[in-house]
């Protein structure tokens, strides 16, 4: 229930849900869905572990970049229309204990990772592409 935020269209949208499908994707290890005061919901992804290594190299961009655009469709077409995401956004760097983005549990620590990104939000969701790299 706390994790619930609302969009600017007034709705309410629970991240805990959309976040179980995205992250049973193979190129995925962890994922936040975030967008309090947005129009739309959106999602971060950290690459899965052997992928890291090479996410700069273009040609295993250009492969996660279109996997993330079919991903969103299939999310996109399992949730209602208000939980829709807008785009997913691949981390730069993995989510770990140590950067602060998770608790010694391992879970991720939401409030720190939206604040990480957020003066790069309004230039995403103006930007119109549905897979942004970070």
């Amino acid at each position: 229930m706390k994790e619930l935020f609302k969009t600017s269209k007034g709705k309410y949208v629970a991240p805990a849900p959309i976040e179980n499908l995205i992250n049973v994707h193979p190129m995925v290890e962890i994922s936040l869905v975030g967008g309090l005061g947005y129009e739309a919901a959106f999602a971060i992804v950290v690459l899965a572990e052997d992928l890291r290594p090479r996410q700069n190299d273009p040609a295993l961009r250009a492969e996660v970049t279109q996997a993330m655009q079919s991903l969103l469709a299939q999310v996109n077409a399992q949730v209602a229309d208000y939980e829709h995401l807008k785009f997913i956004v691949v981390a730069a760097h993995p989510w770990q204990i140590e950067n602060g983005m998770l608790t010694p549990t391992m879970k991720i620590k939401r409030s720190n990772i939206e604040t990480s990104i957020a003066a790069r939000l309004d230039g995403w969701y103006a930007s119109g592409e549905k897979v942004l790299w970070a």
